[in-house]
């Protein structure tokens, strides 16, 4: 479970500002759940997603999407990550691949997720990535309800990652605007 708490440059949770809201975030509660439940609003809620924004900024580091109040959803997903572990809460990252069709059609890419550990139900994913018409992502453990049901050629990636994948910090650090991102979605090849 160690690894599933680990602060690194990119999940920097002893940031003034990421610790300070962390500690808010937790506050008159010690309750892994409410905790959790509180973190994730926070994400999904206060946090736009860039591309339905289309914010010409791309975030990386947690304390940037804080800082920025905006990110892809890997980028969101980076910073729950960031709150929840500086709570002690261990928390994963996982993906989809979906199409991403909205953005460039006929193009599949990677969705960011989180799965986060609690010791009422055990691993639980969420999705930060933010609401809006035709998506709505809830807190309402143990049922899953997530941004996106995958649909025909579209599958969930089973395994719980400690750390982003590489191709999406890659597609992260080198796309700066818009444009270049929804052109350079990470993508895995099966």
């Amino acid at each position: 479970m160690e690894k599933y708490l680990n602060e690194t440059e990119i999940v920097n949770f002893s940031n003034k500002e990421v610790a300070k809201l962390a500690k808010e975030l937790a506050k008159n509660t010690t309750d892994d759940e409410k905790i959790a439940k509180r973190c994730f609003l926070y994400v999904r809620d206060e946090i736009h997603h860039s591309g339905d924004y289309k914010d010409e900024i791309t975030t990386c580091k947690a304390s940037d999407v804080l800082k920025y109040k905006t990110g892809w959803c890997y980028a969101k997903a980076i910073l729950l990550t960031a709150l929840l572990r500086a709570n002690k809460i261990p928390t994963a990252f996982c993906y989809q691949r979906l199409s991403c069709s909205e953005y460039e059609k006929g193009v599949y890419c990677l969705h960011g997720l989180n799965a986060v550990y609690l010791e009422k139900y055990g691993w639980y994913r969420v999705d930060a990535r933010g609401n809006k018409e035709g998506v709505d992502a809830q807190f309402m453990p143990p049922l899953e309800k997530l941004a996106f049901e995958p649909q025909e050629n579209e599958y969930d990636i089973k395994e719980l990652y400690s750390d982003p994948l590489p191709e999406v910090l890659e597609a992260l650090q080198k796309n700066s605007s818009y444009k270049e991102m929804i052109q350079n979605f990470p993508d895995i090849k099966e």
